[in-house]
């Protein structure tokens, strides 16, 4: 396991270290997101004139709303995963059995081939017998 990072970060003007078995540059990326959400509400007005305490719940609901959306999407990404692998799969199966019956196809044709070749020599055969018989009588 990774040891302990802690970074220094600045939240909303304050200093603070943070500390986690992340690294520097995730823990600073936690805190550039806590930042900008800070900056965003801090522009609505209605935010504003809120107490602190109501501003920090407001904060934290529309935190832990990204939470789930981000959440909701992956296990959309998942089934999506799931539903590609298993579309994969079956292509896999699929071809597989186009090979076996394209390698079945080619041995049918080269036994047809051959008997055709056979053929042919048969052919030659019985006209040169033919023309022997003819030639006979």
């Amino acid at each position: 396991m990774a040891g302990k990072t802690d970074t220094e970060v600045v939240i909303a003007g304050n200093a603070m270290t943070l500390s986690g078995y992340e690294s520097e540059e995730y823990l600073q990326k936690i805190a550039f997101y806590i930042n900008n959400k800070i900056a965003e509400y801090g522009k609505v007005e209605s935010f504003r004139r809120q107490s602190v305490d109501k501003q920090h719940i407001l904060l934290e609901l529309n935190i832990a709303d990204d939470y789930f959306k981000a959440k909701e999407q992956v296990s959309l990404y998942e089934e999506e995963v799931q539903t590609k692998e298993k579309e994969i799969y079956d292509l896999k199966h699929e071809l597989i059995a186009a090979q076996i019956k394209l390698e079945n196809m080619e041995k049918s044709l080269r036994s047809a081939q051959s008997d055709l070749q056979e053929s042919s020599k048969q052919i030659v055969r019985l006209e040169t017998q033919l023309r022997d018989h003819k030639t006979q009588d």
